[in-house]
């Protein structure tokens, strides 16, 4: 009986090495290998900007020209600074 408690225990002894071995070296090998790739192509971050600009065009694309665009937001913005 004791016996088995000796095999038992080494064998997970064992497979606990191997597992932290094995996770060891693949967060190296990730690290090593996604970090150059990482510093190339940061992380963009989102701007509104382009986003109003992509809205006008499509309103240019559709017929609209911009200064109608510009008369309808002057009314808007004096609309709701009379209305407040």
């Amino acid at each position: 009986m004791e016996q088995l408690f000796i095999e038992a225990g080494t064998l997970m002894l064992a497979g606990m090495v191997f597992v932290f071995a094995f996770l060891g070296i693949l967060v190296v090998i990730i690290s090593t290998i996604l970090a150059p790739l990482a510093k190339k192509y940061p992380d963009a971050k989102p701007s509104s900007a382009p986003v109003a600009a992509a809205k006008s065009e499509s309103k240019v694309e559709q017929g609209i020209s911009p200064a109608i665009v510009a008369a309808i937001t002057s009314a808007v913005v004096r609309y709701r600074q009379q209305h407040k």
